[in-house]
């Protein structure tokens, strides 16, 4: 079953900030926890990107997400939905 990852993401972005999203989302294709991930607005200040990776891997794609906020200082740009 397939589970799906709610990332919300400030739409103002600095050269450096925009590097590390497209970074992320590169890593989290390569490393096959995606194929696809859907981008909508939410409002004027956010986008909300989706996607759906196996159910097994979800944590380990949670844990991945979040170490790499941590270590790109972005948890001002970026952050978890449910």
């Amino acid at each position: 079953m397939e589970k799906t990852i709610h990332l919300k993401v400030r739409k103002e972005l600095d050269s450096h900030e925009q590097f590390n999203i497209i970074k992320l989302k590169g890593n989290l294709i390569s490393k096959g926890y995606t194929e696809i991930i859907h981008i909508i607005d939410q409002d004027d200040q956010f986008h909300i990107n989706t996607f759906e990776t196996p159910s097994e891997t979800k944590n380990e794609v949670q844990e991945f997400i979040a170490d790499f906020i941590t270590r790109e200082n972005l948890a001002e740009t970026i952050t978890f939905l449910r």
